[in-house]
C-alpha cells in the first residue's frame, strides 16, 4: 500500500549554514505558535463540533496546515 523512498524531491546543497536562521525556521514548525500546533488545534476542535459543516471546515483547515509540514 505504501512505499517509502528516502530520496529528496529537490537536491539540497547548503554552502553556508546559518544556525540562527535554522533555529527560527524550526520554531515556526514545532513551537507553541507553529504550524504543527495550529494544525493539531484545528483537528482536535473538530471532534467537539455538533454541526457537520463546521466539522468539515475544521478538518479541511487542519489538513491544509498539516500538508506543508509532511510534504516538504
Amino acid at each position: 500500500m505504501w512505499t517509502y523512498n528516502k530520496v529528496l524531491q529537490y537536491p539540497i546543497n547548503i554552502k553556508c549554514p546559518n544556525p540562527k536562521l535554522a533555529k527560527f525556521i524550526i520554531s515556526q514548525y514545532g513551537g507553541p505558535d507553529g504550524e504543527l500546533a495550529a494544525s493539531l488545534r484545528y483537528l482536535s476542535q473538530r471532534f467537539g463540533m455538533p454541526d457537520q459543516n463546521a466539522k468539515a471546515i475544521l478538518n479541511d483547515i487542519g489538513t491544509e496546515e498539516w500538508v506543508p509540514l509532511c510534504c516538504q
